[in-house]
Formats: structure tokens, C-alpha cells, sequence
């Protein structure tokens, strides 16, 4: 309740808080709209493969062409600018920046980020969730033994769903599942970059007059971000997904309390208590849910006390028809714009805004249409896969690909349609850094899972 205060308290005493950001897309638009008018925040340096696109981005969302003319990260610390560079190293290695913000969306880079940034004592704020949910239980192991906080990115929707599950436990309510909305119908698995826009309805002219990426939107479409969003939001909160995976529920506002329970009750839908889940949209007849989730988050919980449910009479709480379960929503999220909160907390408070606590949920490359031997993979929002999620325990016995090696992955086996990707069915470079990563985690957790069962 106090992090601004604690912010112009720091920058009085010493300076601002200085940030480094890696990526320059949309994310970070809405980050530096944000920070261009902060007096507590300084960002020394961007670092994109594309200068031009990182320098397009600062005038577009405010900057005069004088804050970001510094020609080094010495400069800008000198001047109070900020410099654009083309290679990431010089920030992540610079003593005199706390913080680098990774908003690649590139899983393989990523994890070279967070990495590097972590040993040489930087905090990290992963806004790059494909490669959180692919590594970041083992990133957050090694951020905890350098002393520097790993946290997901506030504004983002996992971290704001660990916020409301936080809240239920801390004020003692028994959570039984969390979750965001999306638009989803089951045929949506398979699109491809080709059939996107067809299914978002976006005109010629929309496409022709905006930065429409159709693998990153497809991505949202087909399930993929969906199921990596909640593969992060099961390894920071302790929620299991369902052996099933996502099932993508239709459900509004009002429905939340209902549906979001166990299927042991009437209009429910959980095949497991404790758990994540989608609210979609869209109902399976193709119409909209009226008053839908489409852009929240929620957590649906249960009274632990019959007081407790006669204080949810009393007070109004919407609940199912029992009185016991509630949710409670956030409508909207404001993504990088809300990007703030973590850096301050990370740095005046040493907390994450949501961290992996351990390895519960993935994300299993998954075939959008029958695989042949000598195909290369094109990875999330592609045309041969798409990401589902599945419990840790399921994934590992399943030698499952995790979606975040599958670009550029050459297949060795014919793969049949909706079926899991296995390690053994691709050929990989296995001197990759991400895919050594990888392999530690799988080690790591799979040992500690046969301990646990001995």
C-alpha cells in the first residue's frame, strides 16, 4: 500500500531506480509510456535486435528524441538518458543497473537473460512468460541463491491471478480454483497463422494499419498462451492443473461461483479441486457470453465456517447456489502499463509479484495435424503445434517436449494429430544453454518426485 511513497523516498536519497529493458515490442510500449513521465524510475538503456524498431518505439509512446540519444550506457548514466543498443550484454553485465525487464517473448534468449542477469546480481522481472513457464522453477532457485528477486510481471495477467490467490489464502479462504477469460472454442487449436484473422474478424484495412504479428496473435487463439499463462500461474501459487489440461469452460462474471467448482456439483466443471482453469468467452455454439471475462483474471473460493457464509449473505457476495463458494474478478488488465509495481517491489521491498515455487504445470508441444518424420517444427502460434497444458508429474512420464524448444525442432518419427511431442521424436541441439536449462529442471524435479514417493 506504501510502494510509492517507498519510491520517491528512494529517489530522494538515491536516485532513481535504474532499469534495464531487453525487447521492444508492445509490451515495452506500454512500460516506457509509463516511465517516460516517472521521476523514479530511470531506464539507462533498451536493447533490441532492431535499433531502429527500439528508437520508433520511445518516439511513439512520448519520448523526445534527447532522452534517448546517449550513445552508451556510460552516457546515459552520466546524463540521465537513456541509450539504445542492439546488444543485450552491455546491460545485463553493467554494474550500475538493478533491474532488467525481459520482454523478448524468445524463450531460448530469454533464458540466456535471466541468467546472465541473475549472476551478475540483478533483479529480474520476466515478463517473458513462454520462457518462465519452460524454466523459471530453476531461475528462481538460482535468483534465491544469488540474493536478487525473479518475479512475473505485474500488469501481466499470471501475476495478477497469484495476487488474488494470495489474497483468499491470506484471509483464510480454501481456494479451489484461479483463472483468467480468453476467446476459445475447441476448433481454435488448430488454426494457423493463415486462418487468424479470419477467425478474429479483423478487416483488411485493421490488418494493413497496425503491427498484427498473426503467430502471436494465433498464439492467443489456439490455446497455447492460454495454457502457458496457467502453467506459470501452477508453479507460483502450488495449484495443480487437471489431468485433462485446460477445458475452457464458457462461463460470465455472474457464472464464476458455479462453474468453477468441482463437477461433483450441479454446473460445475473442475475434475479437480485446487486447480486453474480458462473461462471462455465464447460459447460452444459460436455466440458470446454475455458480461464475459474475456480480458480478467479470477479466484474462485470456499467459506471455511458457516459464519462465514452468513457474513457472505449479509454483506451481498455473489455465490452459487449453496452460499458457500464466491469469486472474486478483476474485469481488465493493463499490462505493461501497470509494469511499476514490480520493479518497486523487487527493489524497496526484495519481493516478487509472483515467483515459481516449484515445478507443477507445462506446457507439452501438442500436433495441430498429422507429423511426418523430417518436418521441422515452427513452435507457438505455428502451423504443426500447438502448446496444452498438463500436470509436471504427467509431462515428465511422457518425456513430453516442452513448447518453448519446439521452434526449429526436426522431427525423427511421424507424430499423429493431437498427440504429445516426446523428446524422443525430434532431433535437438543439445549444447543449447536453454536446452541444458531445461534438461536440469526435468533432472532436478524428476529426482525430487521419486524421493517423495520413496
Amino acid at each position: 500500500m506504501n510502494l510509492f511513497s517507498l519510491m520517491q523516498k528512494r529517489t530522494a536519497e538515491a536516485g532513481p531506480i535504474r532499469v534495464g529493458v531487453i525487447g521492444a515490442g508492445k509490451f515495452s510500449s506500454m512500460f516506457l509510456t509509463q516511465a517516460v513521465g516517472s521521476d523514479n524510475i530511470h531506464v539507462v538503456g533498451v536493447a533490441d535486435i532492431d535499433p531502429t524498431k527500439a528508437k520508433a518505439a520511445l518516439a511513439r509512446t512520448g519520448w523526445p528524441q534527447e532522452r534517448y540519444a546517449a550513445a552508451s550506457i556510460d552516457e546515459a548514466l552520466r546524463t540521465g538518458g537513456t541509450a539504445v543498443i542492439d546488444n543485450s550484454d552491455a546491460l545485463l553485465k553493467s554494474d550500475a543497473i538493478e533491474v532488467i525487464l525481459e520482454i523478448t517473448g524468445n524463450p531460448l534468449v530469454g533464458t540466456y537473460h535471466a541468467v546472465t542477469a541473475i549472476d551478475h546480481g540483478k533483479h529480474v522481472i520476466m515478463v517473458n512468460v513462454e520462457a518462465d513457464c519452460m524454466v523459471g522453477p530453476i531461475l528462481q532457485r538460482r535468483a534465491q541463491a544469488a540474493g536478487v528477486i525473479y518475479a512475473m510481471a505485474y500488469g501481466d495477467q499470471p501475476a495478477l491471478i497469484c495476487e488474488l490467490v494470495d489474497w483468499c489464502r491470506t484471509v483464510g479462504f480454501d481456494v479451489v480454483a484461479a483463472g483468467k477469460g480468453t476467446k476459445y472454442l475447441p476448433e481454435y487449436n488448430y488454426s494457423t497463422p493463415d486462418t487468424v484473422w479470419d477467425y478474429y474478424g479483423f478487416s483488411a484495412e485493421q490488418l494493413e494499419s497496425g503491427d498484427y504479428n498473426p503467430k502471436m496473435f494465433n498464439s492467443f487463439l489456439d490455446g497455447t498462451k492460454s495454457a502457458i499463462e496457467m502453467a506459470a500461474v501452477a508453479n507460483g501459487t502450488g495449484l495443480i492443473p487437471q489431468d485433462e489440461g485446460l477445458l475452457f469452460p464458457a462461463a460470465s462474471k455472474d457464472d464464476l461461483p458455479t462453474v468453477f467448482r468441482e463437477n461433483t456439483h450441479q454446473g460445475g466443471s473442475l475434475t479437480r479441486r485446487g486447480t486453474v482453469e480458462i473461462a471462455s468467452s465464447m460459447y460452444r455454439d459460436g455466440t458470446e457470453v454475455p458480461d464475459n471475462l474475456r480480458w480478467g483474471v479470477y479466484v474462485t473460493f470456499e467459506a471455511t465456517t458457516d459464519y462465514a457464509v452468513q457474513c457472505f449473505q449479509e454483506y451481498g457476495v455473489h455465490t452459487d447456489e449453496t452460499g458457500r463458494y464466491g469469486s472474486l474478478y478483476r474485469p481488465y488488465h493493463m499490462i505493461g502499463l501497470e509494469l511499476n509495481v514490480s520493479i518497486a517491489a523487487a527493489v524497496l521491498r526484495g519481493e516478487a509479484t509472483g515467483a515459481p515455487t516449484g515445478f507443477r504445470g507445462d506446457v507439452v508441444t501438442t500436433a495441430k495435424r498429422a507429423l511426418k518424420a523430417g518436418e521441422t517444427l515452427d513452435g507457438e502460434g505455428g502451423y504443426t503445434v500447438f502448446g496444452k497444458l498438463a500436470p509436471a508429474h504427467i509431462s515428465l512420464g511422457r518425456n513430453a517436449l516442452p513448447l518453448g524448444l519446439a521452434h526449429g525442432a526436426k522431427l525423427i518419427r511421424d507424430v499423429p494429430k493431437d498427440q504429445t511431442v516426446s523428446w524422443d521424436d525430434v532431433q535437438l541441439d543439445e549444447s543449447q544453454f536453454a536446452v541444458q536449462i531445461r534438461r536440469q529442471l526435468e533432472n532436478e524435479f524428476r529426482a525430487e518426485h521419486t524421493a517423495a514417493l520413496v
